[in-house]
């Protein structure tokens, strides 16, 4: 076994996050029957020694048969309206199911802004922490009855690797319907005509050369490309990753033997570099030279008023704000040492030739997250 394997295997925290298509079906709704197996394969790794938090998808799709549609709605207001009715039945579900092992379950629903402002960040985190240390299993959930496209982590993948790291987990564990990554589509041969060739680790960047990764299904909003997206913001944590079918639930808690694991990072994070990187929305755009961009960019140098040639949006002291060339790439986030104004009336301008309260840099060298 590999060592990021019997990491997973061994990790004395995790989060798991199920794909609406493992919970639910257009026709009938909610299947209780294969959530009660979930919390089967969750109850023996908790009884193991493991905390486990629950990230479960499904609230949308557990409303749609209740309200009688027959398909994903793709408008807000009925996504909302069917969530309002998912997240009863998904938390009833979910509650009745880890009765059966006389535990409490516990629901936190999160919007994106929750993530990103800082004191809601620690609010969740209080709330996940003081859930594990009285017994009860969290299950999470994006509030999709007042998340607006604004304010919406897109998918339940990244809500998750975000859990992972606000919660300080050993490990993340996504479970959904495909049983790990593949260099192509694995339900059609290539352009060569071979069979699509699974995946079983992931150690950097490099071995995900020539993967296509493909959206979501009828379901859900996530697939491939969202499972991809996530696993590398879990590594920027520090946290390994199991990619998983739902069906094979009791083999990816135990040994972690099936599926793709992708490794961690070998330098984690800082929490705060974390947050400016993945979970803080940013407020605004600094455009830069192609000299600034080099010396922050590669160079990790702080960002200097000379370097600057434009500013985009409104934004304040301690906001986080993306920098970008003069094409609009993103290089880097990182939070501004001034308003917008202020930095409008330094562009281009040298540091010696600034009045004295705005000779500091723009955005420091050690607020700034390269991406």
């Amino acid at each position: 076994m590999s060592d990021v394997r019997e990491r997973i295997a061994g990790a004395r925290s995790i989060v798991v996050k199920i794909g609406s298509s493992a919970l639910t079906d257009l026709a009938d709704g909610l299947d209780t029957g294969r959530l009660d197996r979930l919390a089967d394969a969750l109850e023996a790794r908790m009884r193991a020694g493991t905390d486990v938090i629950v990230v479960s998808s499904g609230a949308i799709g557990a409303g749609i048969a209740p309200l009688g549609l027959k398909k994903r709605p793709v408008d807000l207001a009925t996504k909302q309206a069917a969530a309002s009715v998912g997240q009863l039945a998904l938390a009833h579900a979910w509650g009745t199911s880890f009765a059966r092992y006389g535990r409490t379950v516990g629901q936190v629903l999160l919007t994106a802004d929750d993530i990103s402002n800082r004191a809601h960040h620690a609010n969740a985190q209080r709330t996940l922490d003081r859930l594990r240390s009285l017994g009860a299993v969290a299950v999470v959930n994006e509030n999709d009855t007042v998340a607006t496209t604004e304010i919406r982590f897109g998918d339940n993948d990244r809500l998750a690797a975000l859990v992972a790291h606000l919660a300080g987990a050993d490990a993340l564990v996504l479970l959904s319907d495909v049983d790990g990554l593949y260099d192509g589509d694995p339900r059609r041969p290539g352009p060569d005509g071979r069979p699509a060739r699974l995946i079983p680790e992931v150690a950097g960047p490099e071995d995900l050369d020539g993967v296509i990764a493909g959206s979501g299904g009828a379901l859900g909003t996530g697939g491939m490309a969202s499972k991809l997206a996530a696993a590398r913001l879990s590594a920027d944590a520090g946290v390994p990753v199991l990619l998983a079918a739902a069906s094979d639930a009791a083999q990816a808690l135990t040994a972690a033997a099936v599926g793709t694991v992708f490794a961690a990072r070998s330098e984690r994070l800082s929490a705060r570099r974390f947050w400016v990187r993945h979970a803080a929305d940013a407020r605004g755009r600094i455009v830069l030279d192609a000299g600034a961009v080099d010396a922050v960019a590669r160079r990790r140098r702080s960002l200097l008023a000379a370097g600057v040639i434009g500013v985009d949006g409104r934004f304040f002291d301690g906001d986080v704000v993306e920098v970008v060339d003069a094409d609009g790439r993103v290089h880097a986030r990182g939070v501004v040492a001034y308003e917008a104004d202020d930095v409008r009336s330094m562009v281009g301008r040298s540091t010696s030739d600034l009045p004295a309260d705005l000779r500091r840099p723009v955005i420091h060298a050690d607020d700034l997250v390269t991406v």
